[in-house]
């Protein structure tokens, strides 16, 4: 270590085997992030100005929103800088803020999904008791562990990636600081951060899908013994936007798990399908086929429209 200087900034090289194919990429991720930024903007726009919204479903969908813009700016706005033709360089400190905020944020996406589904839960299984068990404090002190477990989820991975000694390379062959790209410039021993990297954010996935699959067995025999047809209707599209929301989030990571090896340019895109694509597509999810979202977004348009009348 002697012989290398101290590594003081990283060189970000991008998105593996798209050479050439920066300025399309440039105009179609800008695009993309301009509608998720839209799109979660309206959905907590939505939620405040609505007294209708103000119940637990819509107070975590309002967390998810929250979580989305924070998850997409981790690292898309670096992305574009770059693809625009400016510097690819990150500082050390900015590399470690930008991978404890991509796992900070990822896991409180793992635990909000969960805390939604118990609230499904509770809504469909203990109807009678819904508002005494989800109240305010409830939903409160789950919103904070969401946010406390992630924090601390989060140091324990970053502190052992940035705590080894980076003398050599300083070259990360991805389009920002993730765990696996960073661990290959170490001068030091990374076995101990692998594995615990990968035991940690393995174990957490596969927690919060064997709760949010024991809610979703509750809540389908409790839908399956409703008689009427149009409660049972009304029961599951209470759920369906949530479940359309878990299969876009955890669909694509089992598929590039499931890979034996999975190819560079499959883990990118499966990436920023979590990065991007998904966090745009929850506001769509939320609010196309949800009475009570799209009339408070009518309400907040013909507002802002009678306003620019008079």
């Amino acid at each position: 270590m002697r012989n290398h200087t101290m590594v003081t900034e990283f060189i970000l090289l991008g998105i593996p085997e798209t050479k050439g194919l920066e300025t399309v990429l440039f105009f179609l991720f800008s695009s993309l992030y301009l509608c998720t930024l839209l799109g979660n903007v309206l959905i907590l726009t939505a939620i405040l100005s609505s007294s209708r919204l103000h119940t637990p479903m819509y107070f975590f969908l309002g967390n998810l929103s929250m979580f989305d813009l924070g998850f997409s700016s981790t690292t898309i706005p670096k992305m574009l800088l770059y693809l625009s033709g400016q510097s690819q360089a990150i500082s050390f400190q900015g590399c470690a803020s930008q991978l404890f905020f991509y796992h900070f944020l990822g896991s409180i996406e793992c635990f909000l999904y969960t805390v939604m589904a118990y609230d499904r839960f509770v809504a469909i299984c203990h109807p009678l008791r819904y508002k005494v068990i989800m109240n305010h404090r409830v939903c409160s002190v789950l919103t904070s562990g969401t946010w406390m477990g992630g924090c601390v989820h989060a140091i324990i991975l970053t502190s052992l990636t940035f705590q080894l000694p980076y003398c050599g390379s300083n070259e990360v062959g991805y389009y920002f600081c993730d765990i696996p790209a960073v661990l290959t410039l170490a001068c030091g021993d990374t076995s101990l951060a692998q594995r615990v990297g990968f035991t940690n954010v393995g174990l957490l996935s596969l927690i919060c899908l064997f709760l949010i699959f024991v809610s979703y067995i509750h809540i389908g025999i409790s839908i399956s013994k409703i008689r009427s047809a149009e409660g049972r209707q009304r029961a599951f599209s209470t759920c369906s936007a949530h479940i359309t929301a878990i299969l876009c989030a955890y669909g694509p990571v089992i598929i590039i798990y499931l890979q034996p090896n999975p190819s560079p340019v499959l883990g990118a895109t499966i990436q920023i399908l979590n990065n991007l694509v998904t966090p745009m597509l929850n506001p769509l999810i939320y609010s196309l086929r949800n009475k009570d979202v799209k009339s408070a977004l009518r309400n907040i348009f013909s507002k802002r429209s009678f306003t620019l009348e008079n």
